[in-house]
């Protein structure tokens, strides 16, 4: 699964790249506004999701890299934020000491 979320984070930054050269330089007559439209709904979908999961973000070791991250990658970063364990009895152990 680590794959799966690995693959989404490049792809998802490939885009930005393909955003930031459509800004720099405009591709063909059509494309340049489908692609300046899907970046700026995908910003905005982002942008949502760093609101909804600020919460959980503040309380982590560097909390602004990963609301950058968030930016960047949304919910491929926010699938790889750790959960915390849940205690059972093969880790009961190492959760006492």
């Amino acid at each position: 699964m680590k794959v799966f979320w690995g693959l989404g984070k490049f792809l998802t930054l490939l885009f930005w790249v393909v955003v930031v050269v459509n800004i720099v330089r405009p591709l063909a007559s059509p494309f340049h506004l489908l692609v300046s439209l899907a970046g700026s709904l995908l910003f905005l979908t982002h942008l949502l999701e760093l609101l909804l999961f600020n919460s959980s973000v503040k309380h982590r070791a560097h909390p602004w890299r990963d609301r950058l991250q968030i930016l960047l990658v949304g919910m491929f970063h926010v699938q790889g934020l750790s959960a915390p364990a849940a205690v059972n009895e093969t880790n009961k152990e190492a959760n006492h000491a």
